[in-house]
């Protein structure tokens, strides 16, 4: 015979797939809201990984923090959450130049391989995170 608890336990549905979805969405906003604000806590960090091709480095700093942190908190409604999707996608490829200037400069400076290392994973990372922000933009409902 089982004990009544052990029953209860036999009885647990598993989670949901919408609470899962909910909070991937909850940490992927929250995981975009804070680097936006980061770019205006620490700018002079961002400024030093814009490529030298791109004009006005601290603006760029300023415009991607905020669309960062727009987009961040655009998905959070459902009424917003597709839009912000969209723009947290572009804004992930537009600063892939940015991604490779990170390493090009770790490079030129000497970095440890391990560094460096790091940086070059990081560069496939960013489709893992487009598709994040893809599936979490398709979320429907609250």
């Amino acid at each position: 015979m089982t004990s009544p608890r052990r029953q209860h336990s036999q009885h647990r549905r598993p989670p949901s797939p919408l609470l899962s979805l909910s909070l991937s969405r909850y940490a992927l906003a929250l995981f975009f809201s804070v680097a936006g604000l980061l770019h205006f806590i620490f700018p002079a960090a961002y400024a030093a990984i814009m490529p030298p091709w791109l004009p006005a480095p601290l603006l760029l700093v300023y415009v991607s923090g905020a669309c960062e942190l727009a987009g961040g908190i655009g998905l959070l409604p459902a009424r917003t959450r597709r839009l912000a999707g969209i723009g947290l996608i572009a804004l992930s490829l537009a600063v892939l130049p940015a991604n490779v200037q990170m390493l090009l400069n770790a490079r030129a400076a000497g970095d440890p391989a391990w560094q460096q290392a790091l940086l070059l994973a990081r560069l496939p990372l960013q489709a893992a995170l487009v598709w994040w922000i893809w599936k979490v933009s398709r979320q429907a409902g609250r």
